[in-house]
């Protein structure tokens, strides 16, 4: 099979696409014909060495992705052959991530994907739709009636945020920079948009909700001000993504809040908890409620460009078709 592989830590030309053995998959493990791969911020971060070493020989990067189940390990009974479904964490722990003909990665990592899905939609899902059911609180019973601000609401986590608050019954303010992206948030359902810039945001947020319950937060350090300011007491701040910088903490205002900092990296959330997400987006997808976002499809051949894309902020969801 033709596979995107690296071999050491660096920029994107430590990427290259060559052939490889089809891998079989093993006990536990199912084997996906990949339809479409998705790329994400920690995709390129992997590669590049900053969140972790070179990989052991060589490493398929690409965590998400659709396909069709092509084989089946011993002791899967939940998956047949023929089965489309999405991908999440496939690279996390395992050589052959989605950016390949193939890839073989756990059955538990793999979830049906309805009919009425797209491949896209489903290569859209996997790390930012969890991450934004995990952030949310991975119930959705507890979010009906309440207000979540969605800090970057164009963003693919912010996107599905925004899908899933509104699906669990919440009121949805997002913030977002630009118009194009203010847009696109209006588009995935946020009741009320702002640009996070403006000196009268916070005024904005609070004519339309009195007090925010739950933020769903892509940059801690510049937005805990605005977060702060319209947050009830005891409000949850989730952050999900690290800035160059680490911010400084206003320890008195946060305790004065009575509010309660949480930080996620998916790879370490608990079973349980992970569950609880990948299920809620598994609802809200067979429920109709999940749209993609704007795609940019990219050939295997170009498995770099695409990566790059995604370093340099493309805004909508990169997806590389083998």
């Amino acid at each position: 099979m033709r596979a995107a592989i690296f071999r050491q830590s660096g920029d994107s030309g430590v990427l290259s696409v060559e052939e490889v053995a089809t891998p079989k998959p093993g006990p536990g493990e199912v084997r996906v014909r990949v339809a479409c791969s998705g790329v994400n911020p920690t995709d390129w971060k992997i590669r590049s060495g900053l969140t972790g070493g070179p990989p052991e020989d060589f490493q398929v990067p690409h965590h998400d992705g659709a396909g069709v189940v092509d084989a089946v390990g011993d002791g899967v009974g939940d998956r047949h052959v023929g089965q489309r479904v999405w991908t999440f964490l496939a690279a996390s722990g395992n050589r052959w991530g989605t950016a390949a003909d193939f890839t073989v990665l756990p059955a538990e990592r793999t979830r049906p994907l309805p009919d009425a899905a797209s491949d896209e939609l489903g290569a859209c899902l996997g790390v930012p739709a969890v991450t934004a059911a995990h952030c949310l609180g991975g119930q959705p019973e507890r979010l009906a009636g309440a207000t979540v601000l969605v800090a970057g609401g164009a963003g693919a986590v912010g996107h599905y945020a925004v899908e899933l608050a509104k699906h669990a019954g919440a009121r949805v303010v997002a913030t977002a920079s630009t118009e194009e992206k203010r847009e696109l948030a209006r588009a995935a359902g946020a009741d009320l948009v702002v640009d996070y810039k403006s000196p009268s945001a916070a005024e904005e947020i609070r004519a339309f909700a009195p007090a925010v319950d739950r933020v769903v937060e892509v940059a801690l350090g510049a937005n805990l001000d605005l977060d702060l300011a319209v947050c009830r007491s005891g409000a949850e701040i989730v952050t999900y993504a690290n800035e160059a910088t680490d911010p400084t903490l206003p320890t008195r205002r946060l305790m004065g809040a009575n509010a309660t900092l949480r930080f996620v990296l998916l790879y370490g959330v608990p079973p349980g908890e992970l569950a609880a997400a990948v299920s809620w987006v598994e609802q809200a997808l067979a429920d109709g409620a999940l749209s993609p976002l704007p795609l940019h499809r990219f050939p295997l051949d170009q498995t770099a460009a695409a990566q790059d894309a995604v370093e340099q902020g493309a805004v909508g969801k990169v997806l590389v078709v083998p």
